[in-house]
């Protein structure tokens, strides 16, 4: 029952005005700071592609040709008229008020530099509505199925090329003997225990694995001699696939049609395999890309062809890459210039340049990747390790819980430390003191790990406060062991919070530039290292030095290029650890 007196609840008197105020103020503060986000993203864009030298017949020969054909694919997956009417509304609309709004302000402001209306109706208008109806239509089962084969193909070669960069650093023994010593035999205890339902197999497939991989690394040194890349190839990819091919051409249920279109990309990568070892090319890097896109759409084309549903939906890539075709066609026969953009093939294969033209980046994303993969092994493995003990295994009260709070209140200060400071805190500790060298990726990522340590700690403990004390209760109930509770219900039930919180953490890493330079680590290099103790470059340090440069196409087009860069790669770093979540989400 409700008490007669307004302020007994402490509140005082209430005062609609000032809620509003508030929601107001709070929605404004929102919206400015998205609208300057976006301005920056929009101009960095147009810098990187070259947009701004585009002619208005280029951007509506790929509008026709690219853009429309995949938003009716979405609108034809989300099979709603609301939705259709709704996007042609605001397509049609969206033309009519920008070239309006955007001629007014020319004509009665002032002229905004590098930007015309066409361009400001393919993102304010355009980029918004094909956002909107990529989320609609994946909703519906055409859509579903063309964005997870799109997903496939392009996470899988990402994947492929993040791993190939690592054999420029390791060689191909180090990579023999960790997929013999470390991948076999983890690979081999995980599926005996899958097949058997072995928990303990399972269980020891992660430390077996992991010491057979440090086995690889000290046996480089012992054995003289290796096999040559040929029968490494044979050994470790196309004898797999192989097998993996055979197993799906022999299914036993007889899906003739799901084992030819899922073996038909087993052979291409055999076959290209092949073809890259014996013409000279590195070969690891680009069996990887086919391997890592052509197994997984393999498995996804037999399991879609197999349930029949949404079938049309695996003509999406065919749909983009047509369009992008017809698009180049058409403008080469119409002879409309096409811009020069910054951000081409060049730019991420090739090395540094004095030159504008000719400046890549290369070196530092090897560099980049290489330290974030370290980083992310480091941080996640101390930082969950940390934290269980922390709150599973620790006292709340006496002696050792006292130590405990003391410790909680000192990682709470270091998430504050700036991050200067942990640089130098890696120069003398890791540089100095223990050897590693200066401005070494094995240095620079253990700086990294410090640095995004205690944030991974503090996310990954509030996520494991979240787990419910019942779900502890029920399983020591069962007779479950502390480990067994940790291990089957704490941290499943954790975990989609701990990948939040290291996702957070990573893209706080990938960005720092301070550390790296207290470190000493290159601002440009021209090769990318060969080792953990070679002197590298990141993303962020390359970017820095070119903004320093006197000429205007380097701290425009070329910054600009590195930043859209950077900001790919963290954008796929952060939709696999994502993707990662939701999984685990689902599975607890």
């Amino acid at each position: 029952m409700a008490t007669d007196n307004a302020n007994a609840d402490g509140f005082g008197e209430v005062s609609r005005v000032r809620g509003i105020a508030f929601e107001y103020l709070s929605l404004g503060a929102s919206v400015f700071g998205l609208v300057a986000l976006g301005v920056l993203l929009v101009y960095v864009a147009i810098d990187a592609f070259d947009l701004s030298n585009a002619s208005p017949e280029w951007l509506l020969t790929y509008f026709v040709t690219l853009v429309v054909p995949f938003l009716a694919f979405c609108l034809y997956s989300a099979d709603d008229p609301a939705v259709t009417r709704r996007a042609l509304g605001a397509l049609g609309g969206g033309l009519v008020a920008v070239a309006v709004v955007f001629t007014a302000i020319e004509s009665l402001l002032v002229p905004i530099p590098r930007l015309n209306w066409q361009l400001a109706y393919l993102f304010v208008v355009a980029a918004p509505v094909a956002a909107y109806l990529t989320y609609v239509g994946s909703n519906g089962r055409p859509g579903a199925v063309g964005f997870g084969l799109l997903g496939r193909l392009v996470g899988g070669a990402a994947l492929g090329l993040a791993v190939g960069t690592l054999f420029l650093v390791f060689d191909s023994l180090v990579w023999f003997l960790a997929y013999t010593l470390g991948v076999l035999p983890a690979v081999g205890l995980y599926a005996y225990g899958r097949v058997r339902e072995a928990s303990r197999a399972r269980t020891a497939a992660l430390p077996v694995g992991f010491l057979g991989l440090v086995a690889a690394v000290v046996l480089r040194d012992v054995i003289p001699t290796y096999p040559s890349d040929l029968l490494i190839y044979l050994w470790t990819i196309a004898v797999p696939i192989a097998v993996a091919g055979g197993l799906v051409v022999a299914d036993r249920r007889g899906r003739t049609v799901a084992a030819v279109a899922a073996g038909l990309p087993l052979a291409v990568a055999t076959a290209g395999g092949f073809w890259a070892t014996g013409a000279g090319l590195p070969a690891p890097t680009v069996l990887l890309v086919l391997v890592t896109t052509g197994v997984p759409t393999a498995v996804y084309v037999s399991r879609v062809v197999d349930v029949g549903e949404g079938v049309v939906g695996l003509a999406l890539p065919f749909l983009i890459a047509g369009g992008v075709v017809v698009g180049a066609l058409v403008v080469e026969a119409w002879g409309v210039p096409a811009p020069d953009p910054w951000l081409d093939a060049g730019f991420v294969t090739e090395a540094p340049s004095r030159t504008p033209a000719n400046a890549g980046l290369y070196p530092a994303i090897v560099g980049s990747v290489i330290i974030i993969a370290l980083v992310a092994v480091l941080s996640f493995l101390l930082g969950v390790g940390t934290s269980v003990f922390l709150e599973e295994y620790t006292p709340g009260t006496g002696p050792i819980g006292t130590l405990t709070r003391i410790l909680q209140v000192n990682i709470a200060n270091l998430a504050a430390v700036p991050s200067v400071v942990y640089g130098l805190l890696g120069l003398g500790l890791f540089a100095n003191l223990l050897g590693l060298g200066i401005g070494t990726a094995v240095t620079a990522a253990l700086t990294l790990s410090l640095l995004i340590l205690p944030i991974t700690i503090i996310s990954a403990q509030e996520a494991i406060r979240s787990v419910p004390d019942d779900l502890r209760r029920g399983s020591d109930a069962m007779g479950a062991t502390r480990w067994q509770t940790t291990k089957n219900v704490v941290l499943p039930e954790a975990m989609p919070g701990i990948l939040t919180g290291t996702i957070l953490a990573l893209g706080r890493a990938i960005g720092e530039t301070a550390p790296l330079i207290m470190i000493g680590a290159a601002t440009t290099v021209f090769n990318p290292p060969s080792s953990l103790f070679s002197r590298f470059s990141a993303m962020p340090m390359q970017i820095y030095t070119w903004a320093g440069f006197p000429q205007a196409d380097f701290r425009y087009g070329v910054v600009a290029a590195g930043v859209i860069t950077l900001l790919i790669i963290l954008v796929g770093m952060n939709g696999t650890a994502i993707l990662l979540r939701n999984r685990a989400e689902r599975g607890s």
